[in-house]
Order: structure tokens, then sequence, then C-alpha cells
């Protein structure tokens, strides 16, 4: 039904992944309008992009948090407000601000946040900094002051841990 792009399975999209991704990109966007312009430019990508999607790669909750997250990034250095973004801390923002969406779904649902504070410290800051914050790595460098290589490093490393998990 997805992929002949019928109306039942877009409002069956919206109505149970909108509260998610617009939770996404929130962590990311902080200007509630700028937001809802990124979650509606999200799904029309998902939509036109949908024969993209494969299910062997992973669930189609996880394509779609990426299709969202990178709009977000994406808007956010368009705007040039990365850094005034990145003033605000984003960890709350989800949680303390209400959200005028009907359906309420957690951005957590597969535990990824738990599994990233139980990573080792360096690697946990690194996956927040990039995942939730929307840094490059090569920010992430400039921020923490540690050299390109061991951030790309332990990026690589937590990837790797995240996806034992999920493939046990």
């Amino acid at each position: 039904m997805l992929r002949q792009q019928s109306r039942e399975a877009f409002d069956y999209l919206y109505q149970h992944y909108a509260a998610a991704l617009y939770g996404v990109i929130r962590r990311i966007i902080f200007d509630e309008e700028t937001a809802k312009d990124v979650l509606q430019e999200s799904f029309v990508k998902i939509w036109n992009h949908i024969d993209h999607y494969d299910s062997n790669r992973g669930r189609i909750y996880t394509w779609m948090i990426n299709i969202a997250r990178h709009a977000a990034i994406d808007k956010l250095r368009s705007k040039g407000e990365v850094m005034r973004a990145k003033i605000r801390p984003g960890a709350e923002v989800v949680h303390t601000e209400p959200t005028t969406l009907k359906t309420e779904v957690s951005t957590d649902v597969i535990g990824l946040g738990n599994l990233v504070t139980a990573l080792k410290p360096e690697y946990a800051h690194i996956v927040q900094l990039a995942y939730y914050e929307g840094y490059t790595l090569d920010e992430i460098s400039k921020t923490l002051d540690i050299p390109l290589g061991t951030v790309k490093t332990r990026m690589r490393h937590a990837i790797k841990i995240l996806r034992e998990h999920f493939s046990s």
C-alpha cells in the first residue's frame, strides 16, 4: 500500500509517526514554525522517495527519522543558525515544550537513548553531539578540542557497539 502511494497509506504514516518525527526535529530546530515546516518537508521527501525504502536494511521508523533529522540539520545549516541553536540546551526541549500534534509517540521507542547513555562517556558524548545536536564530526572535534581522527574512531566504535546490540 505504501509503494502505491495511496491516501490511506499517507494518513497512516502521518498519524503514527508525525509526533515522533516532530520531536526529533525539535531537538535540532527550536523555532516551532520552522520545525513544522521541516516536518512537512520531511513527509514530502518520505512520500516522494518511499520506493527507496528497503525493509531489509531497517525499519521504516528508523528510515523516516533519518530523513527528518537530515532535513532539520540541512535547514539549520542553510539558515546559518547552527551556533545560535547550540546555545540553547537541546536535551530538554522535546520534554518541556508542549506539542500541538494529536499523536504522542516517544522519540526513543527503540531505546536508543538508553543505549547511548550506557556507552563509555567519551563515546556517548560524541554520539549525542552528532545525532541529537546535529554537529558534524569536524564541529565535534573543534568543540571538544580533540583530533578529528579521534572523533571518527570513537564514532565508529560507538556505532559498532550500537549495531551489535540491535543485531542480537
